[in-house]
């Protein structure tokens, strides 16, 4: 059993959507913040956005501000990534991750107690 599980990754064309979900098992979802972040090929991972599992409060580093949208579902133990306004250099494997806290400054992320990293999802944006 998969703790983490991203999925709806798939090709678009650039200035198109796709909603990612990220789903959870096997251990009390409503006790973490939810984080996403990406690997492009030959890149370091970057922190993305995350949502808070008390008031579904979201962080957003720079560069997907305005075009990323979370979501949280406790109920389904889901949390979505809405992606709009695509770019080629959004192409990457899409992770989400369970912390006990993300803290975004600007571009950069940092947690505290990060227990679950999920299966990734490729996200390949074509222009």
């Amino acid at each position: 059993e998969v703790p983490l599980q991203a999925c709806g990754g798939g090709s678009v064309r650039a200035g198109g959507s796709l909603r990612l979900s990220c789903t959870a098992s096997g251990f009390t979802f409503d006790d973490y913040v939810i984080g996403w972040f990406r690997q492009a090929p030959g890149k370091e991972r970057e922190g993305l956005a995350s949502i808070s599992n008390t008031d579904d409060k979201t962080y957003y580093a720079d560069h997907v501000k305005g075009r990323f949208t979370l979501s949280r579902d406790n109920a389904k133990d889901a949390v979505y990534l809405q992606m709009n306004s695509l770019k080629s250099e959004d192409t990457a494997v899409y992770y989400c991750a369970a912390a006990e806290k993300f803290t975004f400054v600007r571009n950069k992320v940092s947690w505290t107690r990060l227990d679950y990293w999920g299966k990734g999802t490729l996200v390949t944006v074509s222009s």
